[in-house]
């Protein structure tokens, strides 16, 4: 039977500095979606056209909201460093707390306050680019892991790539 995880807790930080939580003014968190490419085949004598999903995913732009003006962003606002989505889950089957985990660097390159109002805290939007590493982790089980540089693209612990790379000879 598939298991349910609720969502009960979540937090953005650097992954790399102290002092960096998050969790007392973060308001929402966006995991990016994971789109595979395609190529679109349309055969001039075939009877319908598709896009064959290719070993690689299109780019990732994580997201988060925090209420208050989070002044600590600034620091390094357009420069890639290595962050931690992290989420706190509720096994309902069990009752138990389970870790779930983003790693992922990339550079904040946007940075859009909401509209001001002294009645509400005023929310500040981040967006990320340049994402070069993501891994995504629930209860220490890797789920999906992607690195630029390294050229490893795996889903559940197996990588899609290493054919691929095989081929190319590297």
């Amino acid at each position: 039977m598939q298991k349910i995880y609720m969502l009960t807790a979540v937090d953005v930080r650097r992954a790399e500095k102290e002092g960096t939580s998050r969790a007392t003014s973060i308001s929402k968190l966006t995991i990016p979606p994971i789109k595979f490419a395609t190529a679109g085949h349309n055969p001039g004598g075939g009877v319908m056209a598709t896009d064959f999903n290719l070993p690689r995913i299109e780019a990732l732009e994580p997201k988060f909201m925090v209420k208050g003006l989070d002044t600590e962003i600034f620091g390094g606002l357009g420069e890639v460093d290595r962050w931690v989505f992290a989420g706190a889950y509720k096994n309902k089957k069990t009752g138990l707390p389970v870790r779930g985990r983003a790693v992922i660097e990339g550079a904040i390159s946007q940075w859009e306050p909401d509209e001001s109002d002294p009645a509400d805290f005023q929310g500040c939007n981040h967006a990320l680019t340049e994402v070069t590493h993501f891994e995504l982790t629930l209860d220490g089980k890797e789920l999906f892991y992607v690195d630029f540089w390294e050229r490893i693209l795996r889903r559940n612990g197996v990588d899609l790539f290493e054919g691929v790379r095989g081929a190319l000879g590297a």
